[in-house]
């Protein structure tokens, strides 16, 4: 098997969807014993600020609404993060995901308003 370079696997990254990534995450806990989310985590806004430009945003939780659980199992799935991490964020409000394409924002937005957060894209 060819090894894989550091710039094949930056653009394989690239291409995937934020659960493909938090898979992959999860499938390197289990293999390796360790947690690379913080890497992957500081990794993918740079990656998306070198190709975006002005077509990336932010998405920021303002308020979770009535329904938190259901926001807080959201910002688990597109964050990785554990349930602690997730439930203060839902409490308190702040960026979910920085740097990425508008497209990408606008489906993340949808899904946090349908679980009635109020969100708002920078």
């Amino acid at each position: 098997m060819a090894k894989l370079t550091k710039e094949d696997f930056i653009s394989a990254l690239k291409e995937m969807t934020i659960l493909e990534v938090k898979e992959l995450v999860d499938a390197m806990k289990e293999e390796f014993g360790v947690d690379p989310s913080a890497v992957a985590v500081a990794a993918a806004p740079a990656a998306g600020a070198e190709d975006a430009g002005s077509a990336t945003k932010t998405v920021v939780l303002k308020n979770a609404g009535g329904n938190k659980i259901a926001v807080i199992k959201i910002i688990k799935e597109i964050t990785g993060l554990g349930l602690v991490e997730a439930k203060a964020i839902a409490d308190n409000g702040g960026n979910l995901k920085e740097n990425i394409p508008a497209d990408e924002a606008e489906a993340l937005k949808t899904q946090l308003t349908e679980a009635g957060a109020e969100v708002e894209l920078v």
